[in-house]
């Protein structure tokens, strides 16, 4: 008998871990980062960016109570084919608002709060794009019901097609034609580099900074007006 409630114990023990780790697996690694899979841990993944001069993409999300969260978590996330790209193309971050608050960590609530205003997510899912220096925003991209991972992959390749990566593979293929881009893209990145920056600041809420955050994002429009000439 006493055989009997051991081996219970421990097959519940067992399956227990089991379902945690199908739990992390999901949900993604809650600290360190590495390239390709969804990690809540914001500094490391801007680390690693960095180290290997990757783009960056966030994933504002309801995981486990919004439906078109779960559906591309299900649909195009979870695919092989997207996981194949993902490895060498992009740093991946999970920026998690669930019903169940046991899926993020404390220290992450307040920092996710943040960054939801800074990029003024109002749905979810919404996937931010930034260069790997972790200022540059390069594009939103959203869900949709027919999107599959290679459709997606190729939504994710169009908003980094001016990253810093990207424009000077195409100044080096192009050395004729690459200098417009070449300043057109640095006129952005110090633009985005500049507005956050002065966010990062915290200014108070007032009319005179209002004008000024304004003023700050005309001209990163303008810029990246002018970008889109290069389409």
């Amino acid at each position: 008998m006493k055989t009997n409630i051991s081996l219970d114990f421990a097959v519940a023990v067992l399956c227990g871990a089991l379902l945690s780790l199908q739990s992390v697996q999901a949900d993604g690694a809650v600290e360190g980062a590495k390239v390709g899979e969804w990690t809540q841990d914001y500094d490391a993944a801007l680390k690693l960016a960095k180290k290997k001069d990757l783009p960056i993409m966030m994933n504002f999300t309801g995981s486990d109570w919004c439906h078109w969260c779960i559906h591309m978590d299900k649909n195009v996330f979870a695919k092989s084919e997207w996981k194949k790209f993902a490895a060498t193309n992009a740093v991946l971050i999970t920026i998690d608002f669930p019903r169940n608050e046991s899926k993020v960590p404390k220290k992450y609530k307040l920092r996710n709060q943040t960054l939801q205003q800074k990029f003024g997510v109002r749905g979810y899912p919404t996937f931010v794009v930034m260069d790997s220096d972790g200022s540059t925003l390069l594009g939103m991209l959203g869900a949709g019901r027919e999107k599959t991972p290679k459709s997606f992959a190729k939504e994710f390749k169009d908003a980094t097609r001016f990253s810093a990566r990207s424009v000077a593979a195409y100044v080096k293929a192009n050395p004729g034609k690459g200098k417009p881009l070449q300043a057109a893209a640095t006129e952005y990145r110090e633009a985005s580099t500049a507005l956050d920056k002065w966010i990062g600041t915290n200014p108070p809420r007032n009319e005179e900074n209002l004008k000024k955050y304004e003023t700050m994002r005309t001209r990163i429009a303008n810029a990246m007006t002018a970008l889109q000439k290069f389409k």
